[in-house]
């Protein structure tokens, strides 16, 4: 089981940021070690490992990208939270595809990171044991992040596309936390969000047809005026009338 306070590592070139950013989680109940490049945070693991590293995409020798790519080839499942510039889309939809689990865009408050870093905590800590659950509960339904598919509590399939499957697990990674439409397009598809287009809202009003009851009338998925959709698995629902995943075991 992931420990209560995080341990992490903040590789940043930036003296200074390194510095700010240990005292403030250092404040706040995290346990933090800093270092200046890929060298010296291979050291600081090799001396103890830790829950997650925070990594600055803009470095020089080895940058955060070749330093995260380096990390899943070789097997290893930290969590990663990137740092990263507005105007490295790019190399932002990369490290998606390498499976990094969130990113703050500079210039951001360290309250940001450190809201990122407990959100992070909240997952790990979730896991049952070292792998994470492969089946969950959304609502009434069971998701297979595996056989990317969704069953009804009859155990029928419910149909779902690529870019629905992508925006669910990302509501699923990010419970009960608002997502605003260019983070929930980031999150779901490593991509932006083109000014002035629907895109989310109508992948989102398609989902809801397929997970709510009412969809009218979420509960699954609510909308945050100003803000974006906020996922709540539950959907307000007591235990008891969510789809329990003890019923997988009738149909295996």
């Amino acid at each position: 089981m992931t420990p209560a306070q995080p341990h992490v590592i903040v590789v940043d070139d930036e003296a200074g940021l390194r510095a700010l950013l240990a005292d403030y989680l250092s404040l706040n109940g995290v346990s933090v070690r800093t270092a200046d490049g890929g060298a010296a945070l291979d050291a600081c693991l090799a001396e103890a490992p830790a829950d997650i590293v925070v990594l600055d995409l803009n470095m020089p020798e080895e940058g955060g990208l070749a330093i995260a790519r380096r990390l899943r080839g070789a097997g290893s499942d930290i969590a990663i939270i990137i740092l990263t510039a507005a105007a490295e889309r790019g190399a932002r939809l990369e490290a998606f595809g390498l499976g990094i689990d969130d990113y703050v865009a500079k210039p951001f408050e360290p309250r940001e990171l450190l809201a990122r870093i407990r959100s992070v905590m909240r997952r790990l800590s979730s896991r049952p044991g070292k792998p994470a659950a492969r089946r969950v509960p959304v609502g009434t339904h069971l998701y297979d992040f595996d056989a990317k598919s969704l069953v009804d509590s009859a155990g029928k399939q419910v149909g779902l596309t690529t870019r629905e499957c992508e925006m669910l697990e990302a509501f699923l990674r990010h419970p009960r936390q608002p997502l605003s439409r260019e983070r929930l397009s980031w999150l779901a598809h490593g991509e932006a969000l083109e000014a002035g287009t629907r895109s989310i809202d109508l992948r989102v009003m398609r989902l809801r047809r397929k997970i709510e009851a009412h969809p009218d009338a979420p509960r699954l998925v609510r909308t945050v005026p100003g803000e974006g959709y906020l996922f709540d698995p539950s959907g307000g629902l007591g235990a008891e009338n969510v789809f329990l995943l003890r019923s997988e075991g009738r149909r295996n």
